[in-house]
C-alpha cells in the first residue's frame, strides 16, 4: 500500500451553467515532501467548509485502481491523478480493505480512517457532467477520508503502513451501502450497531444511521 501521488489545490472560481462557483476540487500532483497538518496539506484548501474539510476530512484518498474503471466507463484517457479532488492517489488499498477507525502511518504522519466520500455537484463541475454525482455514488468507488492523529511530512511513494485495525471491522464500503440502502434488515442493523461504536466515525454519520435504524 503506497501513496502514488500527493495532490493539492487552492479554491478557484469557475462558470457552471452560466453561474460563478468557487470550488477547491481542482488538485494537481506535487513533488517533494508536503506538510500534513490537522486540517489539510500545505498548499491545499477547501472552498465550502460547511460540507468539505474539517478535522474529520483532512485528507481525501482515492484508489488509483479506480481510474481504470472510470477511463472505460467514461471513455476518457485524460484522467490525471487528483481528478476526483483527492489529496492522495493510492495503490493497493480500497473501500473494501480498510475499516472506519483503522490507523495508518504515512511518512512521518499518523492518520485514521473516518468515512467514505459522499459526492456533491462540484464533482460534476470537474467532469463537466451533471450526472457524474449519480454515477459516482452508484459505482461504490467512493474513496475515503482521513483525520490526522500526528502531523508530519508526506510525499509520493510513501508506504501506507497499518498501525492498528479497528476491532469493529466496519468497512468504508459498508457505510456507503448503508447510505444507499432503501431499507434496513437484520444484517444492516448489525453493521449499524458496530459502526456506532467506532469513535472515528463522525457524529453526523452516527446521527444519520440512528435515524435510519
Amino acid at each position: 500500500m503506497t501513496v502514488r501521488s500527493v495532490n493539492v489545490g487552492l479554491p478557484r472560481e469557475v462558470l457552471w451553467h452560466g453561474r460563478p462557483v468557487t470550488t477547491g476540487i481542482y488538485k494537481e500532483a506535487v513533488d517533494g515532501r508536503v506538510a500534513l497538518r490537522t486540517l489539510n496539506l500545505d498548499g491545499d484548501r477547501q472552498a465550502d467548509l460547511s460540507v468539505h474539510g474539517g478535522a474529520a476530512k483532512a485528507v481525501y484518498c482515492y484508489p488509483s485502481e479506480h481510474y481504470l474503471y472510470w477511463r472505460d466507463e467514461l471513455g476518457r484517457g485524460d484522467l490525471p491523478d487528483g481528478m476526483f479532488g483527492e489529496n492522495f492517489t493510492t495503490t493497493g488499498v480500497d473501500e473494501d480493505s480498510v475499516h472506519i477507525g483503522d490507523e495508518f502511518a504515512i511518512g512521518t504522519a499518523a492518520v485514521v480512517v473516518t468515512q467514505p466520500r459522499m459526492p456533491c455537484y462540484k464533482l460534476g463541475i470537474r467532469f463537466g457532467s451533471d450526472d457524474m454525482v449519480k454515477r459516482f455514488l452508484a459505482s461504490g468507488r467512493s474513496g475515503f477520508y482521513l483525520a490526522v492523529i500526528r502531523e508530519g511530512q508526506v510525499g509520493a511513494g510513501d508506504p501506507i503502513e497499518l498501525v492498528a485495525r479497528h476491532p469493529a471491522a466496519v468497512r468504508v464500503s459498508d457505510i456507503t451501502r448503508l447510505y444507499v440502502a432503501k431499507r434496513y434488515g437484520a444484517d444492516e442493523a448489525t453493521v449499524v450497531l458496530r459502526a456506532l461504536s467506532v469513535e472515528a466515525l463522525p457524529d453526523s454519520w452516527k446521527e444519520h444511521l440512528r435515524k435510519r435504524l
